[in-house]
């Protein structure tokens, strides 16, 4: 059975840093792409960052323009967990961020929710102004 389940959401203040975590269980995660998405309240669920692993090069992280700079997404593959480091979080972060898995083999644009397999519960990042 696959499992995704994210941790670290919370309350933060403006200029603040969340760091939120998902582990996976019942797939083999080095071959997974790994996704953080999130959805606001009347709003679409959007991307934020994803990455590639090869073991050839290593990781390979993409990120939403909204959030390039301030956002580190990273990945354990011994621990089979990926980690998305948030800071200088605005009001307009808030959302449920949910942690997406994709076979690596099978996906062809890490932006796009419709290609990921799994998803985890979300976990919910509010900041205050």
């Amino acid at each position: 059975q696959v499992q995704l389940v994210e941790s670290g959401g919370g309350l933060v203040q403006a200029g603040g840093s969340l760091r939120l975590s998902c582990t996976a269980s019942g797939l083999t995660f080095s071959s997974l792409v790994m996704g953080w998405f999130r959805q606001a309240p009347g709003k679409e669920r959007e991307f934020v960052s994803a990455i590639k692993w090869s073991r050839w090069s290593g990781g390979y992280a993409y990120y939403a323009d909204s959030v390039k700079g301030r956002f580190t997404i990273s990945r354990d593959n011994a621990k089979s967990t990926t980690n998305l480091q948030m800071n200088s979080l605005k009001p307009e972060d808030t959302a449920l961020y949910y942690c997406a898995a994709a076979v690596a083999a099978g996906i062809s644009n890490v932006l796009d929710a419709g290609q990921y397999d799994y998803w985890g519960q979300g976990t919910q990042v509010t900041v205050s102004s």
